[in-house]
């Protein structure tokens, strides 16, 4: 040993093998708090735990569509993957549904006194071209404005609002995964007749 830390020669003797050791210490222990962190945000977001109350509580938009991610994956869907925060074009979530097609998914963890309005559609209608999605769906914890559900209509995006969202979760918890699956996929509502406008 002492002729391994003799061959060192100058950082045995001085303070940068001290310094060395130290950074080294530190980052094992940055990277450990790290690890725990994830731990314990991933446990806080149990789909078999959260409320609707705790989505309402939650501190941000990010941990709504973490916990999505984790409930989306705990149903069964395959490749569920979050995008990245900002820069996402429209889309939080991207996954397969059960019979293969692509869906892009746009989260709006709204209070119920706030809507949803268009440019959630508009958003996630975009998106799809950008993810090569079949599909697209705005779940929300809130509600929808009239003209959000009406361009929904026309452009085929379907919408989640929170009555949806709270069925979901409870089929989930009542280990019904096919009644959630079932809601998330269903078809758009039908779109009225085509505006009327001069020409």
């Amino acid at each position: 040993m002492n002729d391994w830390i003799s061959q060192l020669g100058f950082v045995a003797d001085g303070p940068l093998l001290w310094i060395i050791l130290g950074a080294a210490l530190l980052a094992l222990i940055l990277w450990r708090l790290a690890v725990l962190r994830r731990r314990r945000i991933r446990r806080q977001l149990d789909p078999r735990r959260i409320t609707i109350k705790d989505i309402d509580g939650m501190l941000d938009g990010a941990d709504f569509e973490r916990y999505l991610q984790r409930l989306f994956e705990e149903l069964g869907y395959e490749d569920v993957h979050k995008t990245n925060t900002s820069g996402d074009f429209g889309a939080d979530l991207v996954f397969e549904d059960r019979y293969g097609a692509r869906t892009v998914l746009q989260a709006k963890r709204y209070a119920v006194g706030n809507p949803v309005g268009l440019s959630a559609v508009q958003e996630v209608y975009g998106s799809m071209r950008v993810y090569g999605a079949q599909r697209a769906i705005v779940l929300t914890s809130g509600r929808y404005t009239g003209a959000c559900r009406k361009l929904a209509a026309y452009n085929g995006v379907v919408l989640l609002d929170r009555e949806d969202l709270e069925t979901i979760i409870d089929a989930f918890k009542s280990k019904k995964p096919e009644e959630a699956m079932e809601l998330i996929e269903r078809e758009p509502e039908e779109a009225p007749n085509v505006l009327d406008v001069p020409r």
